[in-house]
C-alpha cells in the first residue's frame, strides 16, 4: 500500500471568527481583571480608582486607534496606510506647538483639561478634513502618491513645529515636550469621561456602516457599480477616523504604529474580511496589547521602559516588513 494511502492528513484546528471573538473577549477581560487586582494592597480607596482610570484610558485608546486604522485602510484599500503615517500625529504636534507658542506654556497648561480636550479635537477634525478630504474623495489616485503626500504633509508639519520650538523659551519647550509622548499615567477623569462619550458615539456610527465598509473594501469602481455613494461614504469615514484619532491623541498622546500593529494582526488571525468580525477583533487585540503590555512593564520589568516606546519599536519593524514584503501596491 502506497504511503499516500497509509498516511492520514492531520486536520488543523482553526477558530471561526465568532469563536475567535469569544476567546479574545475572555483574554481581554482576564487582562483587565489581572491588572486591576494583581498585588492589590494598601489604601484601596486610592489605588483602585487610579488603576480604573488607567485601564479605562487604555481601553479607549485601543478602541479609538484600532477602529480608525481599520476604517482608514478600508477606504484607502491598502493594508499599510494609517492615519498616523499620513500625518495625523504630526498635525497633533503642530497644533500643540502653535498653541503653546501663541498662548504660552504656562497659560496652555492651566487651561481646564476638558476645555483643552475639546479645543484639540475640534482643531484636528477641521484641519484634517480640509487637508485630506480631497485626497480620498476624488478619482482613482496612485497609492504611492497618497503615501508621498502624507509624508510631505508630515514633514511640513514637523518642520514648522521644529521652527516654532526653536523660537520658544526653554521652559515652554520643556512643557511642550511632555505633551508629545503617549502616557496612561496622567489622565484627567473629566477628560476620560468626555473622551469615552466621543469614542462611543464615533464607534457606534462606524459599526452601523459595517456592511457598507465591506463593499467599499472591494475598491472604488466596484463600490460605485454596486450602487454605493463612494464619495459620501469616504467623507463620513474620514470624519469618524479624525474624531477617533483626535480623541485618542488628545487623551493619551500619539502612538504612531499601534494601529498598524493590531489591525495587521487582526487580518492575520481572522479568516474573514467582514467588518462585523474585524471591528471587535481589532478592538480586543488592542485592549490585550495595551493592558497586558502595561501589566508586564509594571510588574515584570519594573517600569524599565515606557509602553509607547515598545509599541513604536515593534510597530516600526512591522511597517518595514510590510514594505519589504511588497504590501504597497
Amino acid at each position: 500500500m502506497s504511503s499516500s494511502t497509509t498516511t492520514q492528513r492531520i486536520p488543523r484546528f482553526k477558530l471561526t471568527p465568532a469563536a475567535l471573538t469569544v476567546v479574545l473577549s475572555l483574554v481581554a477581560i482576564g487582562a483587565v481583571v489581572l491588572f486591576m487586582t494583581f498585588d492589590l494592597k494598601g489604601n484601596l480607596g486610592y489605588i483602585v480608582p487610579r488603576r480604573a482610570i488607567k485601564v479605562s484610558a487604555m481601553v479607549l485608546a485601543a478602541v479609538a486607534v484600532g477602529v480608525s486604522t481599520l476604517l482608514f485602510q478600508t477606504v484607502t484599500n491598502n493594508k499599510i496606510l494609517t492615519p498616523s503615517i499620513m500625518g495625523f500625529d504630526a498635525l497633533y504636534v503642530l497644533l500643540q506647538t502653535v498653541l503653546v507658542f501663541t498662548l504660552g506654556g504656562t497659560a496652555w497648561v492651566t487651561v481646564p483639561e476638558s476645555f483643552k480636550f475639546v479645543i484639540e479635537m475640534v482643531l484636528m477634525v477641521v484641519f484634517a478634513g480640509l487637508l485630506y478630504r480631497w485626497l480620498f474623495t476624488g478619482g482613482n489616485r496612485s497609492l504611492h502618491l497618497m503615501l508621498l503626500i502624507g509624508i510631505v504633509f508630515a514633514t511640513l508639519f514637523r518642520g514648522v513645529s521644529a521652527l516654532l520650538q526653536r523660537l520658544m523659551e526653554p521652559s515652554e519647550y520643556i512643557i511642550l515636550q511632555d505633551l508629545f509622548f503617549a502616557s496612561f499615567n496622567q489622565v484627567d477623569p473629566g477628560v476620560l469621561g468626555l473622551a469615552g462619550v466621543v469614542v462611543a458615539v464615533a464607534s457606534f456610527f462606524a459599526w452601523r456602516m459595517k456592511s457598507t465598509l465591506d463593499v467599499v473594501s472591494l475598491g472604488r469602481d466596484t463600490c460605485i457599480s454596486l450602487g454605493v455613494n463612494h464619495r459620501s461614504v469616504v467623507t463620513r469615514v474620514l470624519v469618524i477616523c479624525t474624531v477617533l484619532v483626535a480623541a485618542s491623541t488628545a487623551l493619551v498622546g500619539p502612538v504612531t504604529f499601534f494601529g498598524l500593529l493590531v489591525v495587521s494582526l487582526g487580518y492575520i488571525i481572522c479568516r474573514s474580511y467582514k467588518h462585523v468580525w474585524l471591528l471587535p477583533i481589532v478592538c480586543l487585540l488592542g485592549i490585550i496589547a495595551l493592558v497586558g503590555g502595561q501589566f508586564l512593564l509594571e510588574n515584570i520589568f519594573g517600569f524599565s521602559t515606557a509602553l509607547s516606546i515598545v509599541i513604536e519599536f515593534v510597530g516600526g519593524i512591522l511597517f518595514i516588513a510590510l514594505l519589504l514584503k511588497g504590501s504597497l501596491k
